[in-house]
């Protein structure tokens, strides 16, 4: 059960010999360990403290985002940045990408719709009902540039995005509504079929029943 005390030595000495020998090539690794690891938990703090300077550089600007003061709340208030550049200089951190949110909203509400449009695209967010909303207003911002098929795509991808009896039967009346205008009625009757049979209960059930009576009159 005990090693062999002669065995042991022998070993010991060649693990020596090897370390003696490659000395140069154990110290580089070991380094590039080092350095590695502490880059990981650096670039974490880093990212952290960016997080939370954005946070402080937003506030002012979406207090007035909510107060729908559109302008300040994009490029500032002369003391604070406003979500553009919030957005901009933050914009790996969660609060950066929250700015693209916002900004994309006030944006689509100033009539900046292919502004609007990109600031969302820059967004993504794990909250299933917010990255569905953000994908419904990229497809406003479509739709307003007479891009009516891009809307429709984006539609469904809202309403394919964690569907739920809240907000799907709405972004595909949107989606119905969108394909219309891109003169695709039969697609279009489809996305109202789809609510009359998995969200019959809908608001927006009544609605796509007689969009559909009009699209098969």
């Amino acid at each position: 059960m005990l090693e062999d005390p002669d065995a042991l030595a022998a070993r010991l000495a060649d693990s020596e010999d090897f370390i003696r020998r490659n000395r140069t090539v154990l110290l580089a690794v070991l380094a590039a360990v080092v350095l590695a690891v502490g880059g990981f938990f650096g670039y974490n703090y880093w990212k952290g403290q960016q997080n939370t300077q954005a946070q402080a550089a937003m506030f002012r600007a979406v207090d007035n985002w909510e107060a729908d003061s559109l302008k300040p709340a994009l490029q500032g208030d002369g003391k604070l940045p406003g979500l553009n550049r919030v957005a901009s200089e933050y914009g790996s951190t969660k609060a950066g990408n929250l700015a693209n949110f916002y900004a994309g909203v006030a944006l689509l509400k100033q009539g900046k719709f292919q502004d609007a449009y990109n600031a969302l695209d820059k967004f993504s967010s794990d909250d299933y009902l917010v990255q569905s909303r953000a994908y419904s207003l990229m497809g406003d911002a479509q739709l307003e540039l007479n891009k009516p098929k891009e809307a429709a795509d984006l539609y469904g991808k809202a309403a394919d995005h964690k569907a739920n009896e809240y907000f799907t039967p709405g972004y595909l009346l949107k989606q119905g509504v969108a394909l219309e205008a891109a003169k695709d009625n039969g697609a279009a009757i489809k996305a109202y079929d789809r609510i009359l049979d998995d969200y019959a209960t809908s608001q927006e059930a009544a609605e796509a029943r007689q969009a559909k009576a009009r699209l098969q009159q």
